[in-house]
């Protein structure tokens, strides 16, 4: 049985529709190489679209046509706990979650626009006290699955504290997959999540959803000094290229 198209999911599991990343029936069927291709052909909404970033198969994302003049490609979101994001390697590669909800979109594409453009990178965190803050990264790639899709972020800027650079030219570790470099542990299975750890961490955007108040360092955490573990309410990380 396959899934139903209207709703595209990206994956089938034993003959039952998987949560690997499930678009829904607002899904915008048209081709463009990035959000921000269709930004300047005209649209203006966010929701899901399709792109073909390269010579290898389009595929779904989720598309902010608002923030910052629009244009991000969405590669991570979480506003809620309805998706688990404590998963492993191939999941983290493929992608799971739901493009209009909470979901990561998978390494291999995440990887893939990075390499045909010279792409920014921006965060946006939101507190459980509804402040708002920042991270932006004058360049962003990750690497192939060869290199363990290692993460490259240049120049900082924003009101948020830089807590990415830390994890700068870091391979990525899951909890079945552990490139980390700390001999004594996996970071990923101590933070609960898939992240570019490195002893471990200085973000956890991938971490463990916590209630309001809540505080841990498996928690979604972007520090604000050296010991905060403040969850996050809701997180986003987003591309688009610098010639936008």
């Amino acid at each position: 049985k396959r899934c139903d198209p209207t709703i595209m999911a990206w994956s089938t599991v034993k003959g039952k529709c998987s949560d690997v990343l499930l678009a829904t029936r607002t899904s915008i069927s048209v081709i463009e190489k990035s959000c921000a291709s269709l930004y300047k052909a005209g649209h203006r909404y966010d929701g899901v679209y399709t792109i073909k970033p390269d010579d290898g198969e389009p595929f779904q994302v989720r598309c902010d046509m608002r923030t910052d003049a629009g244009g991000w490609t969405v590669f991570q979101r979480r506003q809620n706990a309805s998706v688990d994001f404590f998963r492993g390697w191939q999941e983290y590669k493929n992608g799971f979650g739901n493009l209009n909800g909470n979901f990561w979109l998978g390494l291999e594409k995440i990887h893939r626009p990075t390499q045909s453009d010279k792409n920014f990178l921006r965060v946006d965190l939101t507190y459980f006290t509804n402040e708002l803050a920042y991270a932006e990264y004058g360049t962003f790639s990750v690497a192939s699955e060869s290199e363990f899709f290692k993460l490259e972020v240049g120049s900082f800027s924003g009101n948020a504290r830089d807590s990415l650079s830390y994890h700068n030219n870091i391979k990525f570790t899951t909890k079945d997959k552990d490139n980390d470099g700390n001999g004594n542990r996996n970071c990923a299975a101590r933070q609960k999540g898939g992240w570019w750890y490195k002893f471990c961490y200085s973000s956890n955007l991938n971490g463990q959803y916590l209630k309001a108040g809540e505080q841990s360092e498996s928690g979604i955490n972007w520090h604000k000094s050296k010991n905060d573990v403040i969850s996050m309410k809701k997180t986003e990380m987003k591309t688009r290229p610098v010639t936008f």
